[in-house]
């Protein structure tokens, strides 16, 4: 079934511009959906949380119609999504309030693959508690997440193991769910950084064993907010410091002050712009059928199918190029690709891209741990190139001539 990507790409304004991206890695290009959304929201008539005016009940509306769109997207409960300013916050957020109860005789578990905000908040916390870290290590070979190193990580003095769907470095995608079974054998909580996944494969948090699991919306076409997701009551048994008159319901008890109205609009048409891709899959246009759980799971299969035939043509071209070196990673992972080429410096070869329209970023990207362990973060990262479903394949192959060039 054929992708139409010319009325994908008619949905970006912002491709009118004429540079290449293959930044999505570091935040994607916001749909046109989304845009129009927030655009009504500022332009009219609304006002904080309150029943008792129209404005009023507006806001109300926008915050339940959003925490309905995330739920749908991930396979969640609306009533257990929280907003908030982004991943790395709302990560602080439950790390903080989950460490009230640890101690010394208490362990934790994270990855040396994972974003540093999938690290470094546990470890501060664990460091106060005095709790215990361990780590788990991806093979330098090959890239990949060994499940089976949890067996002897993961004990009953667990408390959490923090672990996330897809390297925002090299797209590698650990089995998630073996992690948490390992987990919850022994009664641990499961916090996964979904932030790289979610924008290039449909989302199950229950199939993935997630008792946590964090997104932002700037990923997959929408606005600068993210979400966190976990049943209601799991929520329920937190307790978050928070201003005595503000609500203690659940999820409102953890998202602090007024939330971002026009924002939460923007994610509600972010997520209605991916359920439209579908009928860019569907010669018929006929995507208007099921529930909108049903369309995005169609709609997320048919951009994956997509993006993953132009990644093996961007891996093809980059192997192929003398002195292109790619970081090893496996072939279940995300379209996100990390290289050198030569000796260059990652970053002149982002500036030399950059001179010709192709953007791409360096660095490390906040993977600290991965570059660390490999040893080149002293010297610049690397070069990370990633598909998103606006890519063309006359992209690819721009980015590939640039770089020979860029030698």
């Amino acid at each position: 079934m054929p992708f139409d990507i010319n009325r994908v790409r008619a949905q970006y304004p912002a491709l009118r511009e004429g540079y290449v991206h293959f930044d999505g890695a570091a935040g994607t290009l916001v749909a046109a959906g989304c845009t129009d959304a927030i655009a009504e929201v500022t332009g009219g008539a609304v006002a904080n949380k309150s029943t008792a005016f129209a404005a009023g009940r507006r806001a109300l509306e926008i915050v339940v119609r959003a925490r309905e769109a995330v739920g749908d997207l991930l396979g969640a409960s609306p009533d257990g999504v929280v907003f908030g300013q982004s991943a790395t916050a709302l990560t602080y957020l439950v790390a903080r309030t989950l460490a009230d109860g640890w101690g010394p005789d208490d362990e934790i578990v994270v990855s040396r693959l994972d974003h540093d905000a999938n690290v470094r908040p546990w470890l501060q916390v664990a460091a106060r508690a005095g709790t215990t870290v361990r780590w788990a290590e991806f093979d330098p070979a090959t890239g990949e997440l060994s499940t089976e190193q949890y067996g002897q990580l993961v004990n009953e003095r667990t408390r959490l193991v923090a672990v996330t769907a897809a390297s925002n470095a090299i797209g590698t995608r650990p089995d998630v769910a073996a992690i948490a079974r390992t987990a919850h054998d022994v009664g641990a909580l499961v916090y996964v950084d979904g932030v790289h996944a979610t924008p290039h494969a449909p989302t199950d948090v229950a199939a993935l064993g997630a008792d946590f699991y964090v997104t932002s919306a700037y990923k997959w076409s929408g606005p600068h907010i993210s979400a966190c997701v976990a049943a209601p009551s799991r929520w329920e048994s937190l307790r978050p410091d928070k201003l005595m008159p503000s609500p203690d319901d659940v999820p409102d008890r953890f998202e602090f002050g007024t939330l971002s109205f026009e924002l939460l609009a923007g994610v509600t048409g972010a997520v209605d712009h991916l359920t439209s891709l579908a009928a860019a899959a569907d010669e018929a246009g006929d995507a208007g059928a099921g529930t909108r759980r049903a369309r995005l799971i169609e709609s997320l299969s048919a951009a994956q199918a997509y993006e993953m035939t132009l990644f093996a043509q961007l891996v093809d071209g980059l192997a192929e190029i003398d002195g292109v070196r790619m970081c090893p990673a496996p072939a279940d992972r995300c379209p996100t690709v990390a290289f050198r080429v030569g000796d260059q410096d990652p970053a002149r070869t982002a500036e030399l891209l950059g001179d010709e329209g192709i953007c791409v970023f360096s660095g490390d990207y906040y993977a600290y741990e991965y570059f660390q362990a490999t040893g080149l973060r002293d010297t610049g990262g690397a070069v990370r190139a990633s598909i998103y479903h606006y890519t063309t394949a006359a992209e690819v192959d721009l980015l590939l001539d640039a770089v020979k060039r860029s030698r």
